[in-house]
């Protein structure tokens, strides 16, 4: 189905864990560029900037365990084969079998929450980070607000037991598709309509409903354990740091990105971009005004 968006891209299954294997496109040549998705999409978020930055790059797009073409084992009762350290090393794991130990990432959403979290646990790995629409998990959660609870209300749905949110969202993928995504800012308008039909296929795949929700009860659990410990031991991201979020969005109606941010790392920079939450759709120009220069910068890595 994403053929025709990533046509001059060449399709891998790369198996990353015991039955376990994570479906990626990879194309362009130069240094590598892994990028990860959001919910409740997949690797096509990327269809209108990718053909450009696979002219500077060599660029993996990958699709999280749980979502996608990738599997989606079931979840452990701590959900910790979802959690952001799990889908990380699944990502090592994935650019390694390519011949890539150092690489940049450009990851939004929960893909950004996984690019985090591998920057932490793998720092030599990561040269220049760009992280969409996001500030740090447990920030989000010990600030959560009314309003917040309300935009979001998608994070605590989804996080409770099992099989209640899978049931329903198993009843009609199509129609959480539009619920979450179109009740963002923007609407539907943005999204091309080869996408939606990719990422409504995908949800509907068996096992799709049961992944993502692990993603998120994993988040709410296991991954604020691994935050803390972060925190409470001081460590920071070392590498250069884009952050960027859209000025219609919940993320910068609701949080103070640049602020949190610096609390984790040490060379941060970043802005609004003019949009909302799905900037990688709604605003690629934007997107890729602020990104190239940002990860052609010396210290990209070598192919």
């Amino acid at each position: 189905m994403t053929e025709p968006l990533f046509a001059s891209f060449e399709r891998r299954t790369i198996e990353t864990d015991r039955d376990v294997r994570i479906h990626a496109v990879v194309g362009g040549d130069g240094p590598p560029l892994l990028l990860l998705h959001g919910h409740p999409q997949t690797h096509a978020i990327w269809h209108r900037i990718a053909p450009t930055l696979a002219r500077h790059f060599t660029v993996v797009a990958c699709d999280l365990r749980g979502y996608g073409d990738s599997s989606k084992p079931a979840g452990t009762s701590d959900h910790g084969n979802y959690s952001k350290r799990t889908m990380a090393l699944d990502m090592v794991r994935v650019m390694a079998s390519l011949g890539f130990a150092r690489f940049s990432i450009l990851a939004h959403d929960r893909g950004a929450r996984v690019a985090h979290r591998l920057a932490l646990d793998h720092p030599d790995a990561v040269a220049r980070l760009v992280l969409l629409d996001i500030a740090p998990t447990l920030a989000m959660y010990e600030q959560t607000s009314e309003a917040f609870a309300r935009a979001y209300w998608h994070w605590f749905f989804l996080i409770q037991p099992s099989p209640l949110p899978e049931r329903l969202i198993e009843c009609d993928p199509g129609a959480y598709l539009r619920d979450v995504m179109g009740n963002r800012s923007a609407g539907m308008a943005p999204f091309d309509p080869r996408a939606l039909r990719e990422y409504e296929r995908c949800l509907s795949l068996p096992g799709a409903a049961h992944g993502l929700c692990e993603d998120y009860r994993a988040a709410a659990t296991i991954d604020l354990e691994h935050d803390r410990a972060d925190r409470d031991a001081g460590h920071r991201l070392s590498m250069p740091l884009l952050v960027l979020w859209g000025a219609q969005g919940v993320v910068h109606r609701c949080f103070k990105p640049l602020d949190e941010w610096r609390r984790v790392a040490t060379d941060v920079s970043g802005e609004a971009l003019p949009c909302g939450h799905y900037v990688p759709e709604e605003a690629p120009d934007a997107l890729l005004e602020r990104v190239l220069p940002f990860l052609r910068q010396r210290g990209a890595p070598a192919t």
